[in-house]
């Protein structure tokens, strides 16, 4: 098995009270891993008394990690910078939850694609496999609880473990969440292995999409009738059963009776792209909290930000 070597550039540590943009990019440690896959470490100091959350976060198709960091627009900025802003929502989720070290781990490829990246590497699914155990072994020390998580083709790195996968999945894993990212699944492929996965005790799914199906964009269908997250996570709800179903004016939702497994449909009356809104309006605040006792508290998942006061200028 081919193993990854993981070396860390060691920065300077900065009070966040005195930090900015462009110094909280150059604190974190960059990690060159091969065929072209770039790690970029949110570390906080470890309080090594306290229980770790190991988050990985598969960037969306287009974006470098500092635009999905995000910081506050200034006069040229790309509007990248402006559409994700997972470090300012990081920073909110360890405010509310002191309890544990979240540590954020952002995925990039050389192609600003995860499909096309798993399409041009050989053996993808299983070097992301070995990637994600490595990340892993890195922390084990800490025993952390995993999440995988995505946005938009960052899905595609997800489904590539899960394919890598005998029958489920390791232990370590306690968490999987899609920001309207499912356009991958496949019931064949996937149905089993999340169905085993969620047998064993505190394990969560968390899905959020919106109707992609009713848009056009530039005169065209924006996504095949089957080939959307609205229809690929109908599917996947479906797949795995026992869930409550309830609809509202805005959304579709099915979820088991704790919420550890829940999906969040968002209507689309008027055949707009939510695309990124689902990530802006505390979408991952929400992949993180669903299913505990810290769900909606102080943010709802599909209103405004809550995380402003932390965005980096």
């Amino acid at each position: 098995m081919r193993k990854y070597f993981i070396l860390f550039c060691l920065m300077p540590l900065i009070s966040a009270a005195q930090i900015s943009f462009e110094q909280k990019m150059k604190a974190m440690p960059v990690i060159q891993m091969a065929n072209g896959v770039l790690l970029t470490v949110d570390e906080p100091s470890i309080n090594p008394k306290k229980p770790s959350k190991l988050v990985l976060y598969a960037l969306p198709n287009g974006n470098t990690t500092a635009q999905t960091f995000g910081k506050k627009l200034a006069e040229g900025d790309d509007w990248h910078f402006n559409i994700q802003h997972i470090g300012a929502q990081t920073q909110f989720v360890r405010n509310t939850d002191q309890k544990y070290n979240y540590i954020v781990i952002y995925i990039e490829n050389s192609l600003k694609s995860w499909p096309q990246w798993r399409r041009q590497t050989v053996n993808a699914d299983q070097l992301i496999s070995e990637m994600v155990d490595s990340i892993y072994h890195r922390y084990k020390n800490l025993k952390p609880l995993m999440t995988l998580s995505g946005h938009s083709g960052g899905g595609s790195f997800i489904f590539g473990y899960l394919n890598a996968q005998a029958k489920s999945l390791p232990n370590y894993i306690e968490r999987i969440g899609f920001i309207d990212a499912t356009y991958a699944y496949e019931t064949e492929k996937h149905q089993q292995k999340l169905a085993n996965w969620l047998k064993q005790p505190r394990k969560f799914l968390q899905v959020i999409a919106y109707n992609d199906s009713v848009v056009v964009y530039n005169n065209k269908p924006l996504v095949s009738p089957k080939g959307g997250t609205w229809y690929r996570s109908k599917s996947m709800a479906n797949d795995i059963g026992k869930l409550k179903f309830k609809e509202t004016a805005e959304q579709l939702n099915w979820q088991n009776k704790s919420g550890s497994t829940s999906f969040s449909l968002i209507k689309n009356p008027e055949g707009k792209i939510f695309h990124t809104v689902l990530v802006e309006r505390n979408g991952f605040i929400d992949l993180l909290f669903k299913g505990t006792k810290l769900a909606a508290k102080n943010y709802r998942f599909w209103t405004e930000p809550v995380y402003q006061n932390f965005i980096l200028e």
